[in-house]
């Protein structure tokens, strides 16, 4: 059957409010300021927090993930004291893992990006992890006034790893950070991104996850003043057995700003669990605001099931619009019979609707080779799902 869609529309309607409001809730520097989840939390109870408890203590490890990199000129990498972190006025974590991980990194690792340089190629940072590894990580991208540059963060083999990932927009600069993550089936990632917009900057996050046992990220965007743009891209695909859960908090305090959600998932497999919560909070101080956020989920399979939570809070109604959207389902089995009544054998197209289902968003990670692995990689998992004869023909 097609999508069941539920949209809230724009300004004029009245929007969701949730229980408490993303304006109140606890942020720290200290993790002995927020419990070790239980799981009842409304922040925590999509999440199987019992396969988590080790990124909960707070203590330091000692180890790191091995660390490549390519670095087009105009780019440096080099390390600060967390305290120097602490002191840049710079978002605090939200939770016990982010605060932990950022506490007990041993450092921040810092990539700067100088003001005004144009990079004609990506920055590529891979970090991957080896068997037993339980680590926090923390890093800092630094993006100079009016810089345009490009960066993609590869998260790659297998670990326990717990991240806080800063990333500062100086004003007038544009840049797209894509974060892949790729880990074997048996690492477990907790991350919060912080992404501040400077004035007339704009910044595009994209988060491709398709692989981990268990993976958690939070994108979090707040404005540094008038004029910035945020777009918050994702493309996820679950497994059997798999959870993937992406939070997304947009935080609109400055006038003229603009923002734009995008998440689009499939699943596959008993156990398959995706979850989307997409929360924007549009305060009295920010008018002119436009800003949408859209989640699409595809289930392939029974056993499957995706969680789909947009909220929105306005706090003026001097914006220039506002809504959001959520939508998950099974194939269109009109669109399969479209492609079979032409000649197409139903596995081919099958992976057809799958591609085309992507390909508006997986089309804006601007990065071919990237976009070229991500569309090979679902196709992959849809290659190896019918080989076993595990997924379910769309009826």
């Amino acid at each position: 059957m097609p999508l069941l869609e539920t949209t809230h529309h724009r300004h004029g309607d009245a929007p969701y409010v949730p229980d408490q409001s993303r304006a109140e809730r606890l942020t720290s520097f200290e993790p002995a300021d927020f419990g070790s989840p239980t799981g009842r939390e409304e922040e925590w109870r999509f999440t199987p927090v019992d396969r988590l408890r080790a990124l909960f203590r707070d203590e330091p490890t000692g180890l790191c993930l091995d660390w490549d990199q390519h670095l087009p000129e105009g780019v440096t990498v080099s390390g600060v004291p967390v305290e120097q972190w602490r002191q840049a006025g710079l978002p605090q974590p939200g939770d016990r893992a982010a605060a932990v991980a950022a506490a007990r990194s041993g450092g921040v690792g810092v990539i700067d990006i100088r003001a005004g340089a144009e990079l004609a190629e990506p920055v590529r940072i891979t970090l991957s992890g080896a068997e037993g590894q339980l680590v926090h990580g923390h890093l800092w991208l630094r993006v100079g006034a009016n810089a345009r540059a490009t960066v993609v963060l590869d998260h790659t083999g297998l670990a326990d790893y717990s991240e806080v990932l800063t990333v500062s927009v100086g004003d007038g600069a544009a840049l797209s950070l894509v974060t892949l993550q790729r880990w074997d089936d048996a690492s477990t990632h907790l991350a919060q991104h912080d992404v501040v917009v400077g004035r007339d900057a704009s910044a595009r996050h994209i988060a491709v996850t398709l692989g981990g046992g268990v993976v958690r990220l939070n994108t979090n965007a707040t404005y540094a003043g008038p004029g910035g743009s945020f777009e918050a891209l994702g493309v996820y695909f679950a497994d059997e057995g798999q959870h993937l859960e992406h939070r997304s908090f947009v935080d609109h305090s400055a006038p003229r700003c603009s923002s734009d959600v995008l998440y689009k998932g499939a699943l596959q497999g008993d156990g398959a669990h995706t979850v989307w919560v997409g929360d924007v909070l549009i305060r009295a101080a920010a008018e002119g605001t436009k800003t949408y956020e859209l989640n699409r989920n595809l289930l392939l399979s029974e056993g499957a099931r995706a969680d789909s939570v947009p909220n929105l809070e306005i706090e003026t109604g001097q914006i220039e619009g506002a809504g959001h959207a959520s939508a998950s389902g099974r194939f269109d089995d009109e669109q399969l019979f479209y492609l079979m009544a032409r000649g197409i054998p139903h596995d081919q197209a099958r992976r057809l609707v799958v591609r085309g289902f992507f390909a508006d968003v997986v089309g804006r990670i601007g990065v071919p080779d990237v976009e070229a692995e991500v569309m090979a990689a679902v196709e992959a998992e849809l290659a190896r799902s019918e080989a076993a004869g595990g997924v379910e023909a769309a009826q």
